[in-house]
């Protein structure tokens, strides 16, 4: 009866000293896969916020002519938000790109520092931002494109300089990613 025992603990020992190995090397791969997949996703992140980066860059040149062109024309009661519009070429905002963080916020975001996760989500809350400031650019444009007095012209420069603001705030957050 003793040698019975025996054997059945040596064989119940080394079942789990089996388990516990199948559980190490599984714990294991499952680690190289998510860092393997982090990587991945940093990669794609960094690409697409560079991608952002520049494409606020070059709004923000556009934008500028736009203020420019608002101070030139400021107190021409001839020239209507419109034409002074047309005259710099346009209204622009920058596309900001977030996919990979989404892809990421949305299923294994445990695997990020924390650090990272305050970073990305204030960019995707400025991006937020960004959208609405832009959405009353809009609107206010629509409503008043037509007006030529000075005051007007005022309003529509305070909307570009939020506009830039929030720009140049979502660079600094975006230079806080891309720089690591």
């Amino acid at each position: 009866m003793n040698k019975t025992i025996i054997e059945f603990i040596k064989e119940i020992i080394t079942i789990i000293v089996g388990i516990l190995i199948a559980l190490y090397i599984n714990n294991w791969n499952e680690d190289r896969k998510d860092a393997k997949y982090i990587d991945q996703i940093f990669i794609s992140m960094n690409k697409e916020l560079r991608e952002t980066n520049y494409d606020i860059d070059e709004k923000l040149i556009k934008q500028r002519t736009l203020i420019d062109s608002l101070n030139f024309y400021m107190k021409d009661d001839e020239l209507s938000l419109s034409k002074v519009i047309e005259k710099s070429e346009g209204i622009f905002v920058p596309l900001i790109k977030l996919n990979s963080w989404k892809a990421i916020s949305n299923s294994k975001i445990e695997l990020i520092e924390y650090d990272k996760i305050s970073v990305l989500s204030d960019i995707e809350e400025q991006k937020e931002l960004l959208k609405m400031k832009a959405d009353k650019l809009i609107d206010f444009i629509y409503v008043n494109y037509k007006e030529t007095g000075e005051i007007k012209k005022e309003f529509l420069k305070v909307y570009m300089l939020e506009i830039i603001s929030t720009e140049i705030d979502l660079q600094k957050d975006i230079q806080k990613i891309i720089v690591e």
